[in-house]
């Protein structure tokens, strides 16, 4: 059989909640379900340009995760407080763009406890879950906490994460090296060891903006036939054209024989990528 060929520009992996999570990878209007192609070799191709993911123009480099520089400079899903929410200054007058602001930030926030490398903090808009976790690779996930804003989920993130990590350690992700965790019990202590930092957020934002809540630990498992015992990351920018077998997908990696590639990091990147049939 022919091999079949796409070319197109990389986003990040649109993703469902299913056993195992399902993945496609947005190329132009017809979307290729790379859970089937796992087993599959591959070979992808940067053509040597990139892509503003937001405005289309044609970009020498490529910035967080796929702007070209005027677009990182002046939208606001660039700016400095959605790495850092708890220094937002949408009270102060000054966001890039106070609508997108009211749409994206001025909206419940989750809290949430998940296992991706160990157990981690971390906060998301309501509608962004699971999306966020499945991201980030998490193999178990609790919602903790729903709170009224972006900028009140990072105030606390900033308290909780006195006690438990923010970051996820990539490598361990990708290769599995995880056990499972008791989120609950884990949840329970954080409460407790963070009581005062609650209570000072509720009189700050009123009583009702903090809500308790008492979920199920949400369980994630990926599309993986094998987990890689070294992780050799693959970079479009030093070898253009990346071939192997697609032996598994989690977070936002694609995980072949050869190595693993972040697609979201590659955002706006234009690429052929051939499937063998």
């Amino acid at each position: 059989m022919k091999n079949i060929m796409y070319t197109f520009d990389l986003h990040k992996m649109k993703t469902e909640l299913g056993s195992p999570v399902r993945y496609k990878l947005i190329a132009g209007e017809a979307p290729i379900d790379l859970n089937t192609l796992i087993g599959h070799r591959l070979s992808m191709r940067h053509t040597g340009e990139i892509h503003c993911i937001a405005c289309g123009r044609r970009t020498n480099k490529s910035f967080s995760q796929g702007y070209c520089y005027p677009c990182f400079r002046k939208l606001p899903e660039c700016d400095s407080c959605i790495v850092s929410p708890e220094k937002c200054h949408f009270d102060q007058g000054t966001c890039r763009d106070e609508d997108w602001g009211r749409q994206h930030c001025m909206q419940p926030h989750i809290i949430y406890l998940s296992n991706t490398s160990g157990v981690k903090i971390g906060i998301t808009r309501q509608s962004q879950i699971p999306t966020r976790w499945i991201d980030q690779g998490a193999v178990q996930a609790l919602p903790i906490l729903r709170v009224k804003s972006r900028f009140q989920s990072g105030l606390l993130e900033v308290a909780f994460k006195q006690h438990v990590a923010d970051k996820t350690n990539w490598r361990r992700m990708l290769k599995n090296d995880t056990e499972e965790l008791d989120l609950a019990a884990m949840r329970d202590r954080l409460l407790e060891l963070c009581d005062d930092e609650i209570s000072q957020s509720q009189q700050r934002f009123g009583e009702d903006s903090v809500e308790f809540l008492d979920h199920e630990v949400v369980m994630l498992d990926y599309p993986v036939e094998h987990y890689p015992e070294k992780v050799t990351s693959l970079n479009l920018d030093k070898s253009p054209e990346i071939q192997g077998r697609l032996e598994g997908i989690k977070g936002q990696y694609l995980l072949l024989d050869g190595g693993v590639i972040n697609i979201r990091r590659h955002g706006g990147y234009q690429v052929e990528l051939e499937v063998d049939a």
